[in-house]
């Protein structure tokens, strides 16, 4: 299996270029960055050491940000090279970085294109995270001697038996991981079966999240232009979130038309479908986008925007994190609970299972249920969500996940000094 797909990635590098080719021409790559996924630079290498990371989009990197700070407060001088694979985030990425760190796309898996990108960054040590991992572009980088760590892996029952049609492949190229460090047991039964020899259960990287950054002029100028209402926001949101939320703030602006939902979709270009379900349910909206200004009428702000949700965490009371309705898994409470944010989801948290349980324990996220009350059960929590914020709880909790990527860093340190 191995060699059959190093003999694919030659053959078809050729029709990856034209793909990509396809893609600029459609609009959807960045024709200025495009060149990156061929493995063509569009930055100089720092001097010194370098640490390449990887992860596949927005979330996941963010959730890399604490350790690449502690990388660095225990490496002064070492540079970080940060690559990911969505276009969409690459420019919200860039801002969110620590100083001193560097973003490009990774290469598309071919022999050729990671040749260049890997003469280019010289790695001395590669570390892969979460669920995106490429076999030639993890081989290539073992077969020069660069030590290769894997960190916040997470891998469920579906997505074991997924990669298990795959076996040998992924045999191949976990076992070229140094280290690996599994979100939980169960991931880590599920690598381990897989082919990974040394794996280490550690907990998500996610609740040592850092503050997301913000424009603070613009932070000051909404407060100015809110006062007096009441925000909520809803976050990283898809279609069975939106009914739910929809029908809330229907209930909240009929109790209270102070209230105001910043309504954040996962994906900003559902931007159509989002508002014709707005005026269909007769709130008055602004979008984002268009630079509308939030009037005392106003019901929801349509945040169409990307790298904004620092933003709108600061200015809410409490806020709904979605994929937790319609069998998403949900998404990351983090972000908003490291801003002191009260934290309300859908019954669906399986991909922050561990996470979910440890902030209902501590009374900071609420799981709105059933399903068919959702509406009206998730306006009352926010109507009485004023004053719940994360406080010392939230506090002790980012400081525990601080300390362990702390000790994930010198672990990582002692592997690219040739040592484990």
């Amino acid at each position: 299996m191995t060699l059959l797909y190093g003999a694919a990635r030659r053959v078809l590098q050729p029709v990856m270029r034209a793909v990509l080719k396809r893609r600029i021409t459609q609009g959807k790559e960045d024709t200025a960055r495009a060149g990156e996924k061929l493995g063509q630079p569009t930055l100089p290498r720092p001097d010194g050491q370098l640490v390449w990371v990887h992860a596949v989009g927005l979330g996941e990197v963010l959730a890399l940000r604490p350790l690449i700070d502690a990388l660095k407060a225990a490496r002064p001088g070492l540079a970080v090279l940060v690559t990911s694979t969505a276009r969409s985030s690459a420019q919200v990425i860039a801002r969110n970085l620590p100083p001193g760190a560097l973003h490009q796309m990774l290469p598309l898996d071919g022999p050729d294109f990671m040749r260049r990108f890997l003469d280019h960054w010289r790695p001395a040590l590669s570390v892969w995270s979460e669920q995106d991992l490429w076999p030639g572009a993890v081989s290539d980088t073992a077969d020069r001697g660069i030590p290769l760590a894997y960190v916040n892996a997470r891998m469920n029952a579906a997505s074991f038996a997924k990669r298990a049609r795959l076996a040998g492949l992924y045999r191949d190229m976990l076992g070229r991981f140094d280290l690996v460090f599994a979100q939980d047991a169960e991931s880590a039964a599920h690598l381990r079966q897989l082919g990974a020899a040394t794996v280490t259960e550690m907990r998500s990287l996610k609740p040592a999240a850092q503050p997301l950054r913000v424009d603070e002029g613009e932070l000051a100028r909404l407060r100015h232009q809110l006062a007096g209402r009441r925000v909520w926001v809803a976050a990283s949101t898809h279609a069975a979130d939106e009914a739910v939320v929809i029908g809330a703030q229907q209930r909240l602006q009929d109790a209270d038309p102070a209230w105001l939902l910043i309504l954040t979709p996962r994906l900003p270009a559902r931007t159509g479908e989002i508002a014709a379900a707005l005026a269909a349910a007769g709130l008055s909206f602004v979008q984002r986008s268009r630079g509308g200004a939030i009037g005392r009428d106003t019901s929801v702000l349509l945040a169409d925007s990307f790298g904004e949700l620092g933003l709108w965490y600061r200015l809410a009371e409490s806020a709904f994190v979605g994929g937790s309705f319609g069998g998403g898994g949900g998404h990351n409470p983090w972000e908003a609970i490291c801003l002191g944010v009260p934290v309300f989801s859908g019954p669906d948290t399986a991909n922050f299972r561990i996470d979910y349980a440890e902030l209902a324990a501590l009374g900071l996220a609420r799981q709105i249920q059933p399903v068919d009350e959702a509406a009206g059960r998730l306006a009352d929590e926010v109507a009485h969500s004023a004053g719940q914020g994360g406080g010392d709880g939230a506090c002790s909790l980012v400081q525990a996940a601080r300390l362990e990527v702390d000790g994930l860093a010198e672990r990582l340190l002692r592997l690219m000094d040739g040592s484990r």
